[in-house]
C-alpha cells in the first residue's frame, strides 16, 4: 500500500475511534460503526482493537481526560498517546529521544504508533537506569515504554540528594515506583538495572528463555498481546490455558526460594509467598524504625498509606492523597521499591522470575538488619545451581566486555556447547544468564540429550565413558590445561631454573571429569617414573554415570543412594566422613576419618612446602587466595595472609621455577575439584604426595596410595 495512503487511513481510523470514545463507548465495541473494508485494507485490525493498546476506555488512555485543558503532560505522552510516541519518536519532525510538548487525549497506541521509519534500523534504547539496551530489532517497539520509569540509578540519586543515613526518616524521600508494566526492564534484569539492586550483589541478566521464544513478539501476539500459549505447550506440557501459566516450573529451578518445603510448585507461587514476607517486613520496619505504620494498595496512588487505626488493613479513608506515607527511610525506599515492582509486572514469573526472587531476598535480608523480630531466612534460597546460577561470577565475569572470548564460549555460554558441537570449533558468545535447556538437549518435546560418542581432553587423549549423557558433562568438566601444556611451557628448564616471568596457569575449577579418569585424562602433573590411579570404577559398575550420583539439573549428590554402600550416611555421617581406603595417608594418625579429611591434610601440607620454597629457595615469599585470579601473589609482608594490597593483578606471583609451578599446579588442582575425595582420590592423593616430595618436604610419616 503507498505509504501516504496508509498514513490518511490511520489519520481517519484514529479520528474514528476519537469519536467513538466520546460517545462514552469503549472503542473495542464499535466495529459495526467502522468503514465495512477496513479490516480489508488494514490487516489484523480486528486483532488489535480487542486489545489493551485500542482501548481508549481504560485509564492508560482516559486519566488526563477531565483536567482543563484534557492534554497528557510530557512526561506520560510518550507511552500514553500516539502522538506523544511519535513526538518521542521523532517522526513528526520534532527532534528524537524526547517529548516536547503535552499532547491531546482521544489517540491509542495504534498501527501508526509502532509501524514507522523510526523503527527501521532501531536496536538500542535508553533505559531508565541510563544504561543503552541492545534488543532484538522487533523488540525495540516494546521496550521504549515496558522499560518502566524508575530504575537502580534513581533510587540512588533520590537517596544521596537526600543526604539521609541508611535508618533515618527524611522528609526529602518520598516513595517512587517503576509504574505499571515494567515486563521489558525485568526480563533483562542487571543488564537494565530496573530493580533496586543492593550493593555488593551479584544479579541475574536477561531471561533468553529458549531459542525461538526470546523476544516479547515470540512470546506474545503482536496485535492482540495475548500469549501463545499453544506455543507454550511444546514445552510446557502442563498448560492447557493461559490460567496455567502460573503452574510452569522447569528443571533449571530446583532450589526451594521460599522456603516452603515445596519445589514442584509454579515459580509464580514462590514469588507470590516471597512479596507476602517482604511485605510483612515493611510493615514491620514501618512501625519499628519509622514509628509511622504503613498500608499498601496497588490501585491508589501513591500506594503506600499510613495505617491510622494500626490494624494492619487499608480502609478507605485511608486510602486517600492527604494520608499517603512520608516517613521513608533510604532502607525502607528501596525495598519498598522492589515491592513494588515486583507487583506491577503481572508475567513476572515468565519475564525473569530469578531476578525478581533475588530482588526480593535481598529486600527481605535488607530490612531484617534493622528489625529485631525478623523475617527466618533460613530455608529460603536466592541462587540456584551451578548451571543455572546466572547471577554468578561463572556466567557474568564477561558482562562488561559484552562477549564471551572463543575459549570460555564453550562451558560459559549458553549457546556456546551447541555451537561447538555443531561446528566442532568454539565461537565466542554473547554473556548469558546460566544454561538454557537446548545447552544440553538437542529436542525440547523429548528431551534427549546430545549424542557424544567421545571427548578430546585438554591433554589430548580420546575418552569415552559409555554414556551419551556422561560425555555431554565431560565436555565442559575437563579442565583447560593439562600435564602436557605443562610440560611444553617448562622445556628444557632444569628444575630450580627461573622461568620467564608469567602468571600462574590453572587447569580450571570442577574438572571432575578429568579427575575421575585420572592418569586416562592426565589432568594433573604427573612426575616421571612415578604411576598414577586411572579411571575411578567408583560402584563397580552400578554408579558410573554422572547423573548415577548427581541430580540432573540440582547437581547435587544423590547422598540416599550412597546408603547402599557407605552404611554411615545412613547413621548420619556427612559425605566427607566416607572411608573407604585403608591406611594412614595423611601421617596424623587417623586411620578412620574421611578419606576427605586425608586430602585436605595433604594439601595443607604441600602449601606449607610451596611457601617454603619460595621463601627459602626463590627468595619471593608466595600466598595463595582460592578466589582471587590468578590465585598465587607475592606476600609482600612475608606473614603468609593474602592482604587487600596484595591481591592485585599487579602483585601476581610469576618468579616461577618448574618444580614450583608444578607444585602449585596440583595444589590448585586438588583445590578445584571439590569433590575429587569421591571421584578419585587416589590420583588426588598421589599427586599431593609426590608434590611435596619433589619440594623437598618429609614424607616419611605419609603413605601414597
Amino acid at each position: 500500500m503507498n505509504r501516504h495512503l496508509l498514513g490518511l487511513l490511520l489519520t481517519l481510523l484514529v479520528a474514528i475511534l476519537a469519536a467513538l470514545y466520546v460517545t462514552g463507548r469503549p472503542a473495542a465495541a464499535q466495529e459495526d460503526n467502522l468503514p465495512p473494508d477496513v479490516t480489508e485494507r488494514l490487516p489484523y485490525f480486528e486483532r488489535w482493537l480487542g486489545s489493551a493498546h485500542a482501548d481508549l476506555t481504560s485509564p492508560a488512555f482516559s486519566y488526563w481526560n477531565n483536567l482543563e485543558p484534557p492534554l497528557i503532560p510530557k512526561g506520560c505522552a510518550k507511552c500514553h498517546s500516539r502522538t506523544g510516541f511519535e513526538d518521542f519518536l521523532g517522526v513528526d519532525g520534532s527532534p528524537a529521544g524526547q517529548v516536547d510538548r503535552p499532547h491531546p487525549v482521544g489517540t491509542v497506541i495504534d498501527c501508526a504508533a509502532c509501524h514507522n521509519d523510526a523503527f527501521t534500523n532501531k536496536t538500542t534504547v535508553m533505559m531508565p537506569s541510563g544504561i543503552d539496551l541492545h534488543t532484538a530489532a522487533d523488540e525495540t517497539r516494546c521496550t521504549e515504554c515496558h522499560q518502566g520509569r524508575q530504575s537502580t540509578a534513581g533510587i540512588d540519586a533520590m537517596i544521596e540528594n537526600a543526604g539521609a543515613s541508611l535508618d533515618t526518616v527524611s522528609d526529602a524521600l518520598d516513595f517512587s515506583r517503576t509504574h505499571n508494566n515494567p515486563g521489558v526492564a525485568l526480563k533483562y534484569g542487571t543488564a537494565a538495572k530496573g530493580g533496586y539492586e543492593y550493593a555488593g550483589n551479584a544479579y541475574d541478566s536477561e531471561f533468553a528463555h529458549v531459542p525461538g521464544y526470546r523476544t516479547c513478539t515470540e512470546c506474545h501476539d503482536s496485535f492482540t498481546l495475548a500469549v501463545r500459549v499453544e506455543e507454550c505447550r511444546l514445552c510446557h506440557t502442563e498448560v492447557k490455558t493461559a490460567a496455567n501459566l502460573v503452574e510452569i516450573r522447569m528443571d533449571g529451578s530446583a532450589v526451594d526460594y521460599n522456603g516452603n518445603g515445596n519445589v514442584d510448585e509454579g515459580i509464580a507461587a514462590e514469588i507470590s509467598a516471597l512479596q507476602a514476607m517482604l511485605y510483612q517486613n515493611i510493615q514491620t520496619y514501618a512501625r519499628q524504625v519509622s514509628r509511622r505504620p504503613l498500608v499498601h494498595t496497588p490501585d491508589t496512588y501513591p500506594y503506600f498509606f499510613n495505617d491510622l487505626n494500626q490494624n494492619g488493613q487499608l480502609e478507605a479513608n485511608e486510602a486517600v492523597y492527604d494520608n499517603r506515607f512520608r516517613a521513608w527511610t533510604p532502607r525502607l525506599l528501596r525495598a519498598a521499591y522492589n515491592y513494588e515492582a515486583s507487583l506491577r509486572d503481572p508475567g513476572a514469573y515468565a519475564h525473569n522470575p530469578k531476578y525478581v526472587i533475588q530482588l526480593l531476598y535481598d529486600s527481605i535480608a535488607s530490612l531484617n538488619q534493622a528489625v529485631w523480630d525478623q523475617i527466618d531466612m533460613s530455608r529460603l534460597h536466592r541462587i540456584d545451581s551451578g548451571h543455572f546460577a546466572g547471577s554468578e561470577e561463572t556466567f557474568r565475569h564477561w558482562d562488561a566486555e559484552g562477549e564471551v572470548p572463543r575459549l570460555c564460549a564453550k562451558c560459559h555460554a549458553a549457546q556456546g556447547l551447541p555451537t561447538f558441537l555443531a561446528n566442532g570449533v568454539n565461537t565466542s558468545q554473547p554473556p548469558s544468564n546460566g544454561f538454557d535447556c537446548n545447552t544440553c538437549h538437542d529436542d525440547l518435546t523429548t528431551f534427549s540429550v546430545y549424542q557424544i560418542k567421545s571427548v578430546v581432553f585438554p591433554s589430548g587423549a580420546v575418552l569415552d565413558s559409555g554414556y551419551a549423557g556422561t560425555n555431554l558433562c565431560m565436555s565442559c568438566h575437563q579442565g583447560r590445561y593439562a600435564i602436557a601444556g605443562l610440560t611444553k611451557l617448562i622445556g628444557n628448564t632444569a628444575p630450580d631454573d627461573a622461568l620467564p616471568p608469567m602468571n600462574f596457569v590453572d587447569s580450571h575449577s570442577f574438572s571432575a571429569a578429568a579427575t575421575r579418569f585420572g592418569s586416562e585424562a592426565k589432568p594433573a602433573y604427573e612426575y616421571p617414573g612415578k604411576s598414577y590411579k586411572g579411571f575411578n570404577d567408583h560402584g563397580y559398575g552400578y554408579f558410573n554415570k554422572c547423573t548415577d550420583c548427581h541430580r540432573t539439573h540440582a547437581l547435587e549428590v544423590r547422598a540416599n543412594d550412597c546408603v547402599n554402600c557407605h552404611e554411615e550416611i545412613e547413621r548420619g555421617a556427612a559425605l566427607r566422613d566416607i572411608r573407604f581406603l585403608p591406611g594412614d595417608f595423611d601421617g596424623d594418625g587417623n586411620e578412620t576419618e574421611g578419606i576427605y579429611y586425608e586430602i585436605e591434610t595433604l594439601q595443607k601440607l604441600l602449601y606449607t612446602e610451596i611457601r617454603r620454597y619460595a621463601a627459602e629457595t626463590i627468595g619471593r615469599p608466595i600466598v595463595y587466595v582460592p578466589t582471587g585470579y590468578p590465585y598465587f601473589f607475592f606476600d609482600l609482608d612475608g606473614d603468609g595472609v593474602p592482604d587487600r594490597q596484595e591481591i592485585t593483578a599487579e602483585n601476581a606471583y610469576n618468579a616461577w621455577t618448574p618444580r614450583l609451578l608444578q607444585a602449585a599446579f596440583n595444589y590448585r588442582y586438588a583445590s578445584g575439584d571439590t569433590g575429587a575425595f569421591a571421584h578419585n582420590s587416589q590420583y588426588i592423593m598421589q599427586t599431593l604426595y609426590d608434590s611435596i616430595a619433589d619440594l623437598g618436604g618429609d614424607v616419611t610419616t605419609l603413605l601414597r596410595p
